[in-house]
Formats: C-alpha cells, structure tokens, sequence
C-alpha cells in the first residue's frame, strides 16, 4: 500500500479521490476505515487552499433558502409574522434584520449560522 502524504498537485489530488472512493464505506476502526479518515483529512486541506467556497452572505443565504423551498416574499412574512414591506426591506438591505429573525431563519428554514452572523 502506498504510503498517504500531503496532496501537492491535481493529479494527486485526483488519485486520492479515486482511493477514497474505494473506501468510502469502510467500517470505523479498521484498517481500511483509519485509511478512509486520512484519506478525509488530506484531502479536505487540499481542497481548502483550491477549492474554498465562501459562505453566504445572510442575505443571499435567505435568498437561496427562499427559492429552494418555493417561498415569496409574502409567504416568508407571513410565516414569521412580520410584514411584507419588512421582508423587502431586509432583502434589499435598508434594513437589519434582528437577532429574533435570525434565530427564525437558522431554526426554520435551516441557514447556516456562521452566513446569518457573517
């Protein structure tokens, strides 16, 4: 077995792919599950140095949310009680949006805390 080092070039990144997929469902605590977590970690930092993706800003995590779940801006107000101007003007940034909205976007529609507090 050839032994596991940092990820230094896209062919290499490539080929750790392909051995990860060999183990994809590999069994925690044996070997080919140690592999599997290495393999993980390797690969991850690799990826964060040339694949980064940035989070959402909140406003666009809202946005997103909103389409993927078929809401409007007027559903989205009723559903949290707050106008449909209130919802605009938080969606076109003239307004804040407070700590209880955030709370209600991150438990209800799922967004991702980190975007609603970037």
């Amino acid at each position: 077995m050839e032994p596991i080092k940092p990820i230094k070039s896209e062919q290499e990144y490539e080929m750790a792919l392909k051995r990860l997929e060999g183990v994809f469902h590999a069994k925690p605590n044996t070997p080919e599950g140690d592999l599997l977590e290495v393999l993980s970690l390797v690969i991850h930092e690799y990826e964060k140095k040339h694949y980064n993706i940035e989070p959402l800003s909140a406003i666009d995590a809202l946005k997103y949310e909103m389409a993927e779940q078929g809401l409007n801006q007027s559903g989205l107000a009723q559903r949290i009680g707050m106008s449909k101007s209130a919802i605009s003007e938080i969606i076109n940034g003239k307004k804040q949006m407070s700590v209880a909205f955030m709370r209600f976007l991150h438990k209800e529609l799922g967004i991702p805390a980190t975007s609603l507090l970037a």
